[in-house]
């Protein structure tokens, strides 16, 4: 399983996991990383803080960050380049996907083959 980080998204995950700890020497504190159905492509990504990863979880480490990745997700995972970018226009976590066949202006969600279930048309 190949998920990367850039060195900004790894820093903004644990600058959130370090504010929102409440036992800072916790060893299971980490994010998870997940694909849900929804967004107006099908599906979309999610990031949660968590300190209590599922049996079936992923577990990566990347630099002092560690990473749990829902097992059902990690095939639409796979190769996956997430950076956080904070500019004028716009910030937040970006996802570069090389699974999506198609991606929706928002960059939020994306469409995997026809494996994708339906979207929802944007608002």
């Amino acid at each position: 399983m190949t998920l990367t980080l850039t060195e900004a998204a790894e820093f903004r995950l644990r600058t959130f996991l370090l504010a929102s700890s409440k036992d800072e020497n916790s060893a299971l504190q980490g994010i998870r990383v997940a694909v849900e159905d929804g967004g107006c492509n099908g599906y979309q990504y999610s990031l949660k803080l968590t300190n209590t990863p599922q049996i079936d979880d992923i577990v990566m480490q990347q630099g002092k960050l560690q990473i749990y990745i829902d097992s059902q997700s990690a095939p639409l995972l796979e190769g996956v380049v997430v950076d956080f970018v904070d500019g004028l226009l716009e910030s937040g976590f970006k996802f570069s996907n090389p699974n999506a066949t198609d991606t929706c202006g928002c960059g939020k969600s994306f469409q995997a083959g026809s494996c994708t279930p339906a979207g929802i048309p944007c608002s």
